[in-house]
């Protein structure tokens, strides 16, 4: 008598029909659907033995199901990365996700775009615009401005100073003279046109001088010493006026005792200064 060769689940004899072995025992398609098959991870149902399996890391699917869950392509011998929820997904479009998002358009940036960065930001070169004409910047020069960035066009116009000679805006540098903006250029000395930025200069009816032109061509003439009264230059920072005539204030002294006059009382006698003693012992 020959041994019997019965599922292990139901004891239905196997002679002359499909059977699955399964860790050491047999058993019937039906019993093996019920209590040997796998789950597929995807479509959570039974993978049964006339199905075909796919494993990764103690996970099963259908090989129908083994699809992008993103773009749906089958990864049946493809390169694949299984990511959170136990989803898997191709190579392009896990590239895609884990690619920094344009801040214009928030779609990703793939490897090989053409791409502006700035503070830790990334935009494709076309999504980086001007806040105010939408002009593509792309790679030029911009000024950001809180959430906002401006070409230079755009920025000139909208917040650049505007020079109080020229009356053209300051795109960099510049300098301020009593809470005027001026262009370094158009801040000069109005005889030798030298620039006057961080040099030493003086003021007379909205012109200005560098040292060396007030004392040629504006500076008064000292009356004692006969060389230019330049206040505030040197030595000297006081004026003496008198009878449209000018003196240093410590040129201004009495002519026969040489005693300094200035904030003092003094005598013209015949076109000259004395003290007021002098003119007695005449």
């Amino acid at each position: 008598m020959s041994e019997r060769f019965d599922c292990h689940y139901c004891r239905d004899p196997l002679q002359g029909k499909k059977y699955v072995q399964k860790e050491g025992r047999h058993c019937c398609v039906k019993c093996f659907d019920k209590f040997c098959a796998n789950t597929c991870i995807e479509c959570k149902k039974p993978i049964g033995a006339d199905s075909k399996e796919l494993h990764f890391k103690n996970r099963y699917w259908h090989d129908s199901c083994f699809c992008c869950f993103k773009c749906y392509k089958s990864l049946v011998n493809e390169p694949f990365m299984l990511r959170e929820n136990n989803k898997v997904w191709c190579s392009n479009c896990t590239a895609a996700e884990d690619a920094p998002r344009c801040k214009g358009c928030f779609k990703p940036i793939i490897a090989g775009d053409q791409n502006v960065e700035y503070k830790k930001m990334v935009w494709h070169k076309d999504c980086f615009t001007c806040s105010q004409c939408k002009q593509v910047i792309g790679s030029g020069s911009f000024f950001p401005k809180g959430d906002d960035f401006y070409c230079v066009s755009c920025h000139e116009h909208k917040f650049a100073k505007t020079c109080a000679k020229c009356k053209n805006p300051i795109t960099s540098g510049g300098l301020t003279y009593q809470e005027q903006p001026w262009h370094s250029e158009c801040f000069i000395c109005s005889n030798c046109k030298k620039q006057l930025g961080g040099k030493r200069f003086t003021a007379v009816e909205d012109q200005f001088y560098c040292v060396e032109c007030y004392k040629e061509c504006v500076a008064k003439k000292c009356a004692g010493c006969k060389n230019p009264i330049t206040a505030g230059f040197g030595r000297g920072t006081s004026v003496v006026n008198y009878e449209d005539e000018s003196w240093h204030d410590y040129c201004f002294k009495c002519t026969k005792c040489a005693r300094g006059l200035a904030n003092k009382r003094f005598v013209c006698h015949n076109g000259k200064i004395y003290c007021a003693e002098c003119p007695k012992r005449l």
